[in-house]
C-alpha cells in the first residue's frame, strides 16, 4: 500500500468483485471511497484500508444470502447508530440470512433492522458442561442417599 490509497483494480481483487460493482457501489452511495472520490472522466478513486474492510463485509454479508437492499439499510442504520463513516469496520456482524446482527460486545447484540432491539446466544458448550456436572452431582446424591436409606432400613 502506499500512501495514496488502494486504486479501483486493486481494491477488486482484494474484495474478490468486478468493477463494475463496485463502480455501482460506489455511484450509489453504499460505500464511496474515502481518500479520493472519482471527479470525472480519467480520474481515479482511491480506497483506505478501512474502505477495503468494508466492502469486504459487503461481499461476505452477500455471500450468505443478504440483499444488497438489506445491507444498503443495515449500513445506513448503523452509520447513523455508530456515528461512524465505518460502521462494518466498528462492529462484528452476524447473520442468518435474513436479517444482520450487529455485536458490539461479546454481551451485547442486536438486531440491526429492529432498532437495536437486544438478542442473546446461548453458547451450547458450557451448557452441556453444566449439565453433565448436574447429572454426576444428581447420580452421586442418590447413590448417597440409597445408601443412607439401606443402613437406616437395615437397623
Amino acid at each position: 500500500m502506499t500512501d495514496q490509497g488502494y486504486r479501483a483494480p486493486q481494491v477488486c481483487k482484494l474484495v474478490g468483485i468486478t468493477y463494475r460493482q463496485l463502480d455501482y457501489w460506489a455511484r450509489t452511495g453504499l460505500l464511496t471511497p474515502s481518500i479520493q472520490s472519482a471527479t470525472g472522466s480519467g480520474s481515479q478513486r482511491r480506497y483506505s484500508f478501512g474502505d477495503i474492510v468494508q466492502l469486504k463485509v459487503v461481499k461476505r454479508l452477500l455471500d450468505a444470502g443478504m440483499s444488497l437492499k438489506k445491507i444498503r439499510q443495515a449500513m445506513d442504520i448503523l452509520r447513523t447508530e455508530l456515528e461512524s463513516e465505518q460502521p462494518l469496520a466498528d462492529v462484528t456482524l452476524l447473520s442468518d440470512g435474513a436479517s444482520i446482527y450487529a455485536a458490539h460486545s461479546a454481551t451485547e447484540v442486536v438486531d440491526v433492522f429492529r432498532g437495536g432491539q437486544g438478542v442473546f446466544g446461548i453458547a451450547v458448550g458450557p451448557v452441556q458442561e453444566e449439565l453433565q456436572g448436574d447429572i454426576h452431582e444428581l447420580f452421586t446424591d442418590e447413590a448417597d442417599e440409597t445408601a443412607v436409606t439401606s443402613e437406616v432400613v437395615g437397623t
